[in-house]
């Protein structure tokens, strides 16, 4: 249970879907040729599914399948389960690491959005091995749950993949604003600097000039999320290690 006052849920939450359809649609249709591209890139490349499904937790907890193009061996996880990706991580293939950087191998989420297993914008949705640790170890954590995942988050378009705890909270405190503030106005700033992120443009100058939360210090969050030391606790180190790496393939 969450010891401090939860975030108010932005009653944009029940509209988003009549919006995010048409513009998931059209992106979608957009994205055809580049998806066909890296699918047949990732074909003759590695051996291997060209799609890599993965089971993800949406609204109130419910599992659902992940649609990506895959950027890691097939085998990724065979030996040593769901671990986060490291850095350098020698899993990742050569075609994967480009997919990777230009976020292309999440264009098949798209796909999600349409199913409506979630938003175009929302808190990026997390596997279940990983929650159960987080929401042991993260007051309020469990919040993120009381509305539908996006394909792009606040968080991400602030902050690259996480290293540990300290992360994880910065992240919350940015899924913490975007429940808060949800809006289609919000949504399309957030759309605008992911895309601008994919071709590396994304920068603090450009959340400042578009009013965008970029400093999760300043958040009023930060005070209840963000530790008064940016050192893990002893007993925080073994997780802090499984999210020096990424669940994602």
């Amino acid at each position: 249970m969450f010891s401090s006052p939860e975030p108010s849920i932005s009653r944009y939450f029940r509209w988003k879907r009549y919006v995010d359809y048409p513009i998931a649609l059209l992106l979608l249709i957009a994205a055809l040729p580049i998806v066909a591209v890296a699918a047949l890139l990732v074909r003759w490349t590695s051996p291997g599914p060209v799609i890599y499904k993965q089971i993800r937790l949406g609204l109130d907890g419910k599992p659902f399948t992940l649609y990506k193009i895959r950027s890691m061996r097939a085998d990724a996880e065979t030996a040593i389960g769901a671990v986060w990706t490291a850095q350098n991580d020698k899993r990742i293939t050569s075609i994967g690491k480009i997919l990777r950087a230009t976020h292309i191998d999440e264009l098949p989420q798209l796909y999600n959005v349409l199913k409506g297993d979630i938003n175009l914008v929302g808190p990026q949705p997390e596997r279940p091995e990983f929650v159960t640790e987080l929401e042991k170890r993260i007051d309020g954590y469990a919040y993120r749950l009381y509305v539908k995942p996006g394909w792009i988050g606040l968080a991400q378009i602030n902050q690259d993949a996480d290293v540990d705890l300290n992360d994880v909270r910065r992240k919350l405190v940015f899924d913490f604003e975007y429940i808060e503030r949800c809006s289609f106005w919000l949504d399309m700033r957030v759309l605008f600097c992911a895309a601008l992120k994919a071709v590396f443009l994304c920068r603090p100058l450009v959340l400042k000039l578009l009013r965008l939360p970029y400093d999760a210090e300043k958040s009023r969050w930060a005070a209840t999320l963000l530790p008064a030391s940016y050192v893990s606790p002893k007993e925080e180190d073994r997780l802090s290690k499984i999210l020096a790496k990424r669940t994602t393939l």
